[in-house]
């Protein structure tokens, strides 16, 4: 993967196969279009969709690897050059940019820093692009959303090379937290404003699992999408945050989050942000990866088993477990995306302190922070990109790009820079492209597959003064069985881990290859890595998954001793 701004598209015209987004069979799944208007090839398609059950009775038209549809161009951003640093990775393609969804500021009731402070260090630590998420509630929906948008803007200005969105960080009715985020223009004060003051579940006092708080969700989800339809703003995305932490996302409420509103319900923290919660006392917190520390409560989704209140090698337990939530929504073929951020509220051994004086009930801001002079060893945040990464993969170096990169699904996640870039193509064997992460390849059935996997190891050290080494890759692959009856299904039988690669290269470009053989049926594949340090039997067995990430404990979790890197699936449907 070169390094540089650009980027160039390369395809191969032959008669095995095509490169589609999911947004491109739609049209096969919207039952409202007729066998009679589609052309044959069309039609032998939709016939092997529909005897693996991925269409059938009820089944939304974007609801099944139809999810990308209607993304917003990427024209009318205005195009900074990109410096040449490990955030401007592109594989001929795409831009990768690094990024972070999730950072507070002093315009949340627990964060500290200014906008700057978070857009410097993110700078600093090779982001290409955040998104600021001042907590919803009462004040931030009165006065808040109005007094940080001078700030963002004045950091779009003053800092080159990061895209700075604004959003906020939603309470979901009935829920847990979601990234509520906006594309810059006239409106996105009005439109993050009005969004919170009509569905936040603090502000609407709507928190308790009841029927009518998941439907004041849904109605929130619609909301936004109906404000890109009506042109108010020119791009909106939700991504639910640390979603098993508390218990509270059910499955059937993700689904009907993505169902509603699938261009703007596109995914979850696959690892929750707080890592340096887990670094063990007396020099660190003491608590859990992401401060998952928490038992079952009334409100919990009742089926969810103990373990699943804890992160596994720093990631969720509905991503980090094969053939669990994650994989369940991928074998319905919903594209559902996961990504990581830092969650950044108070800085883990930072010496600053709040403001002296602050108001916050009546300023809607803490005064900006002052040096305390001790290093507070208490504190479960890192800096943006100091340690969780989320990489998308981008047309050009703007707005509207990453957040269409983000919808599309191009995106891989990474912890203590345990890689420095992966480029995944799916494609058939002989060729040299294919369909990249968030993809669809569509190929004659009984063709021969290729799972395609560069990995460019870890060139320098982390921002914890090592070189990470990866040790392992595994490929996961699950079959396309279609949308389920039961909505409340977390997992899914036939995913497993179908191929390990130990990895004894130290430097340089890792390619891999993983061969399917012959593909008679819809199947979907993903990819993840490990430093190797603590690996064993996964969640559900070492039958679906040997070597899997372990139940991190509370008190003693060093983030840096336990590195991850995961992506998001692609598609493989024959015809």
């Amino acid at each position: 993967m070169g390094i540089g701004h650009g980027h160039h598209h390369h395809h191969d015209h032959d008669h095995e196969h095509s490169q589609e987004s999911p947004a491109d069979i739609a049209h096969l799944l919207d039952t409202a279009v007729a066998d009679a208007d589609l052309s044959p090839a069309d039609v032998s398609r939709r016939g092997v969709l529909r005897s693996a059950g991925v269409i059938g009775a009820g089944v939304a038209a974007a609801g099944v690897l139809g999810a990308g549809a209607a993304a917003a161009h990427d024209s009318g951003d205005d195009e900074r050059g990109a410096s040449a640093d490990r955030s401007r990775r592109s594989d001929g393609d795409y831009l990768w940019l690094a990024g972070d969804h999730h950072i507070h500021t002093q315009y949340s009731s627990d964060g500290q820093y200014r906008v700057i402070d978070h857009v410097r260090h993110a700078n600093a630590f090779g982001l290409g692009w955040m998104v600021i998420t001042d907590h919803g509630s009462a004040q931030h929906a009165k006065i808040g959303v109005e007094k940080v948008n001078p700030d963002i803007r004045a950091a779009r200005a003053a800092v080159d090379g990061t895209l700075v969105f604004q959003g906020l960080e939603w309470n979901i009715p009935a829920a847990e937290h979601g990234t509520v985020f906006v594309h810059p223009g006239d409106n996105e004060v009005a439109v993050l404003k009005e969004f919170e003051n009509s569905f936040d579940g603090v502000v609407q006092n709507a928190t308790a699992s009841t029927p009518a708080n998941e439907a004041l969700a849904l109605a929130g989800v619609n909301y936004l999408a109906d404000a890109v339809t009506r042109k108010r703003v020119r791009d909106a995305l939700f991504l639910a945050n640390h979603p098993a932490r508390k218990g509270l996302d059910s499955p059937h409420e993700i689904r009907g989050w993505r169902d509603a509103a699938p261009n703007i319900a596109v995914g979850f923290e696959g690892a929750p942000g707080h890592q340096a919660a887990g670094l063990p006392a007396p020099t660190g917190p003491g608590s859990g990866r992401g401060f998952y520390d928490n038992s079952p409560s009334a409100s919990s989704f009742p089926a969810y088993p103990l373990e699943s209140y804890r992160t596994f090698g720093g990631f969720d337990w509905m991503t980090a477990t094969v053939g669990g939530l994650w994989d369940s929504l991928l074998a319905e073929g919903k594209p559902w995306w996961i990504t990581a951020n830092s969650d950044s509220h108070q800085v883990y051994a930072d010496t600053s302190v709040r403001g002296a004086g602050t108001d916050f009930n009546t300023n809607g801001f803490h005064n900006p922070p002052e040096h305390g002079g001790t290093p507070d060893l208490t504190l479960g945040d890192f800096w943006p990109g100091f340690y969780s990464r989320t990489h998308v993969g981008a047309s050009s170096y703007n707005y509207a790009a990453v957040m269409n990169a983000l919808r599309a699904g191009r995106v891989w996640v990474d912890h203590g820079r345990l890689i420095d870039g992966l480029d995944v193509r799916a494609r058939v064997r002989g060729q040299n492209r294919g369909v990249t992460l968030g993809g669809v390849l569509t190929v004659k059935r009984g063709s021969r597959v290729q799972l395609a996997i560069d990995v460019d190891l870890a060139a320098g050290p982390n921002w914890a003064q090592f070189v990470a080494k990866l040790a392992r890759v595994d490929v996961v692959q699950g079959d396309v069985t279609g949308a389920v009856s039961d909505r409340d299904v977390f997992k899914s039988p036939n995913t497993r881990v179908v191929k390990s690669f130990e990895i004894t290269q130290t430097s340089g470009r890792v390619s891999l290859v993983y061969d399917l053989g012959a593909v008679d049926r819809p199947v979907y594949l993903r990819v993840r890595g490990t430093d190797g340090k603590r690996t064993g039997a996964g969640a559900l067995g070492a039958a679906i998954d040997p070597n899997g990430p372990q139940m991190d404990v509370l008190g003693s979790a060093d983030p840096w001793k336990d590195l991850w890197f995961y992506a998001n699936p692609i598609w493989v449907l024959p015809s």
